[in-house]
């Protein structure tokens, strides 16, 4: 009966999707996007798409998300907006992070990468436009990967900051208390595996379109930059997000080495309490502004 009952409301509220969608203005890029998509399955084979072409779309994302934190070091305005104001990025750190980003991107990611097109094959996932999912269901299903990314990471991550294993792999990734976008992704190389994890289950028990990889990976990756940005960057449209973890949340856990596990958002953190060393300190800075105020 209850199941009964849930269809019925997730069928209730597909329709409205639907009339909502209907009501929208046609994508001007729509047609634009599509011969673009043909252009690349007419020239292109399975392999190379989903192989090669999920490398590009990562390597090219990846650095384009960073460029605005990394814009910001040499913009005096937008130092009021760090949040370790004294931490400053360095030109070391910051060439010691980029090489090991290319060992991680091409040595354990580009192997894994590999492994999608077999996926897709096994598991019959369509490439073709006309089996393309629409824009909310393509949108609902990033954020169940999103749900389940989120949950695999707060507890792995949690078990890494053990006491008895934490210096041996994930010690690596706090080696810079103060985050910066680029260092998203700088970890040890069993910790891109262990934490990656989580990207792929998501894709594994919701993926009906080759597309969801590629879609999934963009807001994946503007996450991870953001919440490593080392910014906080007021009117920044991901705050609206209900739940959304966001660069102070994830800051301060660079900063203190504990608490705030969550990569997305704060929901495990709350359950759990292991939030509670961070409200109280934005409590504490409170105070302090209206002292000074």
């Amino acid at each position: 009966m209850a199941t009964n009952e849930s269809i019925g409301i997730f069928s209730s509220a597909s329709l409205a999707v639907e009339y909502v969608d209907s009501l929208l203005p046609e994508n001007p890029l729509q047609e634009t996007f599509k011969n673009a998509w043909n252009y690349m399955l007419n020239n292109y084979t399975k392999f190379q798409i989903a192989t090669w072409g999920s490398l590009i779309v990562h390597e090219v994302l990846y650095f384009l998300f960073c460029l605005p934190g990394f814009l910001f070091q040499f913009i005096p305005y937008m130092k009021k907006y760090k949040i370790q104001k004294d931490k400053p990025e360095t030109w070391e750190n910051q060439w010691k992070c980029f090489k090991v980003l290319l060992f991680n991107h091409f040595c354990i990611q580009l192997p894994l990468i590999c492994g999608t097109y077999y996926f897709t094959e096994y598991f019959n996932i369509p490439y073709d436009w006309e089996r393309m999912p629409r824009w909310y269901l393509l949108l609902a299903r990033c954020f169940s990967c999103a749900v389940i990314e989120d949950t695999w990471h707060y507890f792995l991550h949690r078990l890494l900051h053990h006491k008895r294993i934490y210096k041996y792999i994930h010690k690596v990734h706090h080696e810079f208390q103060a985050p910066f976008g680029m260092e998203a992704e700088y970890a040890h190389p069993l910790e891109t595996l262990i934490l990656g994890t989580g990207f792929f289950i998501g894709i594994m028990l919701l993926c009906d379109h080759v597309i969801l990889l590629w879609a999934w990976v963009t807001i994946h990756l503007i996450e991870t930059t953001d919440v490593h940005s080392g910014y906080d960057i007021p009117l920044n449209p991901l705050n609206l997000i209900p739940f959304y973890a966001g660069s102070q949340h994830h800051d301060f856990h660079h900063m203190n080495f504990i608490g705030n596990y969550a990569s997305t958002f704060t929901w495990w953190d709350r359950i759990f309490g292991t939030d509670s060393q961070f409200i109280a300190y934005n409590k504490k800075m409170k105070k302090i502004e209206k002292k000074t105020e």
